[in-house]
């Protein structure tokens, strides 16, 4: 079965030739280094609101509007401003207010493409959560959206704005562990995924992330993060996917499932593992990159480097540090040390850099765009029992 021909070709491509590789010369600049940025909230639900403190810490970010359809949660995200923000019930009278230059867009999965392309309407920069839009179709949608604008989108894999990752990345493309051959990644937790809800009305608003119609489930809540990794590592997106899941342990009427499994398929032999739990925490989040002189092994904030075969423990130089001596954690191997911020906040602090001087995102429409069509391949080849290919 093949998948819609979409990324690499036509769409993709005329995509990545309007959006400059550097900077969006075009683009009116109106921000100084010490104007203020006001921004807009659309969606104070976990994520959401729990952005609002990181916001508050970065110079220049001023949240001057919060919006969401559920009133307990605005009214949470609301307090975390201080109360200085205006809310909103309907995200299309926020977008009204000129005031607002930039937005943030953390709401459910399925209505990520639609605000999206309503906020680039209403001349808004955005920094639109992960995963970018749900399914082949909206996902071309806000990309060609964005290769309409002049103003600034940058999707929400955190990973990619954090220092450590890009040392690493950077690492592995200098040789650091020789020729890559794999990659396993995990990210197990040990719980149900659900939220409270205090009227049964709102159990779908709530735990959106159990439907299939709002949701991807774990491959876009959790994966996606790991799947951007990989494709930005070895610059290339899968050919093909193979995988299971399933609704095994948690038998509380949820679609999406609560375990998964996926094999991706890359150019050159390299495959990719992801997999999920919700019934066993064991790890946790680990992304292992796997080459023939070598591991790099990496979770959220930290980074260590296994030698393969004829290296020793000791080396006598350690990432260009002639003379260095290796320090090897008890149990664990090297570790790579890179000062670097909170993943979400250095994301959100490069939106504002973006803004500023008018460069275009490391985390942008197009990176985005790959991954999102690579967690639609996923979740049709465990809905549907069958290996997914590229278009």
């Amino acid at each position: 079965m093949k998948r819609r021909d979409f990324m690499i070709k036509s769409g993709m491509a005329s995509a990545t030739a309007v959006i400059p590789s550097v900077s969006f010369g075009a683009m009116w600049q109106p921000f100084g280094n010490n104007d203020p940025i006001n921004l807009g909230i659309i969606g104070t639900g976990d994520r959401g609101s729990g952005l609002i403190p990181l916001i508050n810490q970065i110079k220049q970010l001023n949240i001057i509007a919060c919006c969401d359809i559920i009133p307990f949660r605005l009214e949470n995200g609301l307090g975390k401003t201080n109360n200085k923000a205006k809310g909103y019930k309907d995200y299309k009278a926020l977008l009204d207010n000129s005031d607002i230059d930039a937005v943030l867009v953390a709401t459910p999965f399925n209505t990520h493409s639609e605000i999206a392309i309503a906020a680039l309407d209403a001349n808004k920069h955005v920094f639109c959560e992960k995963t970018m839009a749900k399914g082949y179709g909206d996902t071309q949608k806000l990309v060609d959206r964005v290769a309409a604008s002049k103003n600034i989108f940058q999707t929400g894999h955190q990973y990619h704005s954090s220092r450590l990752y890009t040392h690493v990345v950077a690492l592995i493309k200098s040789g650091k562990i020789g020729k890559i051959t794999a990659f396993d990644c995990q990210w197990n937790r040990n719980g149900n995924w659900r939220r409270q809800v205090p009227d049964p009305k709102l159990e779908k608003l709530i735990n959106w992330r159990m439907y299939r119609e709002f949701s991807g489930g774990l491959v876009a809540e959790l994966c996606s993060h790991q799947i951007d990794f990989v494709n930005w590592v070895l610059e290339a997106v899968p050919d093909k996917v193979m995988g299971v899941g399933g609704i095994d342990y948690w038998k509380d009427g949820r679609e999406t499932y609560d375990n998964i499994h996926l094999i991706y398929s890359y150019p050159k032999g390299v495959k990719a593992k992801f997999s999920c739990l919700t019934s066993n925490a064991k790890d946790d989040y680990k992304i292992k990159v796997m080459g023939d002189k070598g591991t790099i092994i990496l979770d959220y904030t930290k980074a260590w480097f296994y030698p393969e075969g004829s290296y020793e423990k000791e080396l006598g130089e350690v990432d260009g540090v002639a003379g260095a001596t290796v320090k090897w954690d008890q149990g664990k191997g090297i570790p790579i040390e890179v000062d670097h911020a909170d993943p979400s906040k250095q994301a959100l602090i490069d939106f504002k850099d973006n803004i500023i001087n008018n460069t275009r995102p490391a985390s942008d429409a197009i990176s985005g765009a790959k991954v999102s069509n690579a967690v639609q391949m996923g979740l049709d080849a465990m809905y549907n029992d069958k290996i997914i290919y590229k278009g």
